[in-house]
């Protein structure tokens, strides 16, 4: 057991880069797992932050398993005596990557909502680090006037929007509203860090 929190310590002290991936409710959780996989082997530090909604689809421990890094879902205020966890996670974040980043937690996001930790840290992470975001959601609701009016406006907070891709999407339609391939926001995360 010592030997394992060792090399925790190790692993964290030689990662490239601390990065804070949100994960929100959408079919295509399983490309944020691939991401967090590819990012964890290129050697970051990759913190999972889950929404409720993003546990319909997949698990803590799934994404723990592929970082070596206990996923969350909630402050958990234990690990932090003073109840800081967000602030303590945000503040040690080198990027920022919502995704999938669903219209719920775009319109959140983009509103100044705090209604899960994933939001809260949105509000609270360092402005001067990369934030990226990754819509999907079906081509209707990308479209939407007040979709397209908050993406507008958390482009003029700071983050940069990543796709989405046109093709079939979950619901079998086809439109703008798929989410980008795992390759291509490696590619971004990769120019963002450097």
């Amino acid at each position: 057991m010592l030997k394992q929190k060792a090399s925790l310590v190790t692993q964290l002290k030689t990662a490239m880069a601390n990065i804070l991936l949100g994960v929100t409710g959408s079919a295509a959780c399983f490309k944020a797992a691939a991401c967090a996989s590819q990012l964890t082997q290129q050697g970051h530090h990759v913190q999972v932050v889950l929404t409720p909604m993003a546990l319909e689809f997949v698990s803590a421990l799934q994404f723990s398993c592929l970082t070596g890094v206990p996923a969350i879902s909630h402050d958990d205020s234990q690990t932090d005596p003073a109840g800081m966890e967000h602030i303590s996670l945000a503040r040690e974040a080198d990027l920022m990557l919502v995704m999938p980043a669903t219209a719920n937690t775009i319109g959140q996001i983009a509103n100044g909502l705090a209604s899960n930790l994933l939001t809260t840290l949105a509000l609270v992470v360092r402005s001067d680090i990369p934030k990226l975001l990754v819509p999907a959601m079906n081509p209707d609701m990308y479209a939407h006037p007040a979709v397209q009016r908050n993406l507008k406006q958390m482009q003029s907070d700071g983050w940069q929007q990543l796709g989405p891709a046109e093709g079939p999407t979950a619901c079998q339609e086809l439109g703008a509203g798929r989410l980008l391939e795992v390759d291509d926001v490696l590619k971004v995360v990769a120019e963002a860090l450097s």
